[in-house]
């Protein structure tokens, strides 16, 4: 009897020093099945508030998710700051990176004329640019027919108070005499201008607004809309009704983009 006395007791104090030497485990926390490890959160810059875990692209916008901030209890613990500010500053952070660094690179335009993107096409300006390739038959066409009509219902306003640009995805194809031929078959009029140019120089700008692909023919149908001068930028589904990219320009004009955009990138999202 006296002997499983003390077993018992022997026992407890094993147990009592487990306890001691592992305090979470004793209160069944375990940090490594509760998942706390950091874990990486892509968000949109124009839409902070689509997440998700894995790399791709903004299901409204088709903006590519770009990462955020570090998930669970440390995140707010490092900044200091409580879940909630974490994820307010997260959100302005996304938008203050929305703003867009624009290399001035040389380019020519559908005349032949050089021109350099920035300072001659996009510098204090509020501007539309889409991306499109002369031998395209599928989203190009109609991404020209939108810009046709965006044109015509800017009226006076295209080339002086917006400039509609097109990039050509496919400078080594595109010459500016295949640029103006193409756009001779939308109307292209003043406001409204077509480069191309050496393709490291378009690499490199195609590189900077987010459109760079691998293939000229993996080209999304996106339309960048910015108000340089604001610092306000947004991207919009090409092949939306002209109605849609005409809003996003007229808040863009008027520095309101950032009021107008969730209601006219649901709209776009829904054609």
């Amino acid at each position: 009897m006296r002997s499983r006395y003390y077993n018992a007791l022997a026992a407890l104090a094993f147990a009592l020093t487990l306890c001691a030497a592992s305090p979470a485990r004793a209160a069944g926390h375990d940090p490594h099945a509760h998942g706390e490890a950091k874990e990486v959160v892509y968000t949109c810059p124009m839409h902070p508030e689509v997440k998700s875990k894995k790399k791709g692209q903004c299901p409204k916008c088709k903006m590519d998710l770009r990462p955020a901030r570090a998930e669970g209890p440390a995140a707010g613990a490092e900044t200091g700051a409580a879940p909630a500010e974490s994820a307010v500053a997260a959100a302005h952070e996304s938008h203050a990176e929305s703003k867009m660094s624009i290399p001035d690179v040389e380019l020519l335009d559908q005349d032949g004329r050089k021109v350099h993107f920035y300072t001659d096409l996009v510098k204090g300006r509020t501007v539309a640019v889409n991306f499109i390739f002369t031998t395209c038959t599928t989203i190009c066409p109609p991404l020209g027919a939108t810009f046709a009509r965006v044109q015509k219902d800017l009226g006076e306003r295209a080339g002086r108070d917006v400039q509609l640009i097109s990039i050509s995805v496919d400078p080594a194809t595109d010459t500016p005499e295949r640029l103006k031929a193409w756009a001779a078959k939308f109307h292209a009029a003043a406001g409204w201008t077509l480069v191309t140019g050496a393709k490291p120089q378009v690499d490199e700008l195609l590189r900077a607004l987010g459109a760079a692909t691998a293939s000229p023919s993996d080209h999304t149908p996106t339309v960048l809309v910015g108000n340089e001068a604001a610092g306000q930028w947004t991207r919009a589904y090409g092949l939306a009704r002209p109605a849609v990219l005409l809003r996003l320009i007229d808040a863009a004009a008027t520095g309101r983009l950032d009021t107008a955009n969730d209601s006219t990138s649901e709209e776009s999202a829904r054609q």
